[in-house]
């Protein structure tokens, strides 16, 4: 696989899985409920303006800054290379997790795109809400802020109508909504409290770091990181509502992270304090069975993304993502590394490019996805203000 010149180095041994080291914490506020915003940074050029109105695809990067959080919003163009459009304020601030360095949230889904209802979710970690943006192309509006039933909100979660939001401190919780009229609904009757010891220390290591769908959207998972090592399945009501009490599938040590949903009972996990993706059935009753394991070989391996039968693990500490191919019965085959720069976090995939955010000096990184899996890099991208910052989204 091709390597990237520009290739930062990285170092992360004070931290237990590598995934980041150094914060400071950022100091909660409450966040106002505008109608809608306006832009805050001009269109890079005209081509890049005249693509707002076409609905073309869309990249959506989330800087988690916490003088004021943003939304960076980049065209697509054809052969993958992005262009900024504009940069929007979500209206809410970012945070950081104390002991963290190139990933403030220490999560996956901090920024979400509804396809469905074309909204676009943003976690505002410093003030304990959540941005909702309606989505027109690499065009945004922000609709609404709510709260986020918790503090430190980290990731979010949709499925039909159900949003779920993660809230990663003060013990943790999951809290739901529902989508109506373009709006998000707060179902105060839709919170779980994990009860994860909140004085955890580290912190950026010791907090939950993702909520998501199974792909049937029956179950709910969250995964608490080494906060317990272990990933809580809830089943979900018709209506969506979670049970009182999840199905705990306890890995010690292994620091469960992300993952992603492989199939409609299946995910793939990653562990990164076992520096592994495990792919897992889940069953009815929320019990996780393995079919296929990968180790990386690589340092801090932490977040996921999923191209069809691709799956692209992020390595915070060696500055790497790597390919593996999903195969029948869940099987992972390892398909190599490719270099990125300095403190690979998020990712997302789209139309066979794969974007990689990372957190050293807030560039993102523009791939082309071969066949075989192998990447080549197009590009790059640097996000303002977004070192550190988690959070990106394909339209």
């Amino acid at each position: 696989m091709s390597k990237i010149s520009r290739r930062t180095s990285l170092s992360v041994a004070a931290a237990t899985f590598g995934c980041a080291a150094i914060a400071l914490t950022a100091a909660p506020a409450n966040a106002a409920t505008p109608a809608a915003a306006t832009p805050i940074a001009a269109t890079s050029t005209p081509a890049a303006a005249a693509h707002i109105a076409d609905g073309s695809d869309a990249v959506f990067v989330q800087t988690d800054n916490t003088a004021g959080n943003q939304v960076a919003a980049y065209h697509r163009a054809a052969d993958g290379t992005l262009s900024l459009a504009h940069t929007y304020n979500t209206g809410g601030l970012g945070g950081i997790l104390t002991g963290s360095a190139v990933d403030h949230t220490a999560s996956q889904g901090a920024l979400t795109y509804d396809a469905a209802h074309h909204l676009l979710y943003a976690v505002n970690a410093g003030s304990n809400t959540v941005s909702v943006f309606a989505v027109h192309g690499a065009g945004l509006t922000l609709v609404q802020v709510v709260s986020s039933g918790g503090a430190f909100p980290v990731s979010v979660a949709v499925h039909g109508d159900a949003v779920y939001v993660l809230n990663a401190e003060n013990g943790a919780n999951i809290q739901g909504y529902q989508v109506s009229y373009g709006r998000l609904e707060l179902r105060k009757d839709w919170n779980r409290p994990l009860g994860l010891d909140a004085t955890g220390t580290p912190q950026f290591t010791h907090t939950p770091g993702q909520v998501g769908f199974t792909g049937d959207g029956r179950q709910l998972v969250v995964t608490t990181k080494a906060a317990s090592n272990d990933v809580l399945v809830y089943r979900l009501g018709f209506d969506g509502a979670p049970a009182h009490t999840p199905t705990v599938n306890a890995f010690p040590g292994t620091v469960p992270f992300a993952f992603v949903a492989t199939g409609r009972h299946e995910i793939a996990l990653v562990q990164a304090g076992a520096g592994a993706v495990v792919n897992y059935r889940v069953a009815a009753d929320g019990t996780l069975t393995q079919q296929s394991s990968y180790a990386t070989g690589q340092a801090a391996t932490c977040w996921i993304a999923r191209d069809g039968d691709l799956l692209f693990a992020s390595n915070a500490g060696s500055a790497t993502e790597t390919g593996i191919r999903l195969g029948e019965h869940g099987a992972l085959t390892g398909l190599g590394n490719t270099a990125t720069d300095g403190g690979t976090v998020d990712a997302a995939a789209a139309g066979r490019n794969l974007y990689v955010q990372t957190g050293a000096k807030g560039i993102v990184d523009e791939y082309s996805v071969a066949p075989d899996g192998s990447l080549t890099a197009i590009g790059s991208v640097t996000v303002a203000g977004a070192a550190g910052g988690e959070g990106i989204a394909v339209g």
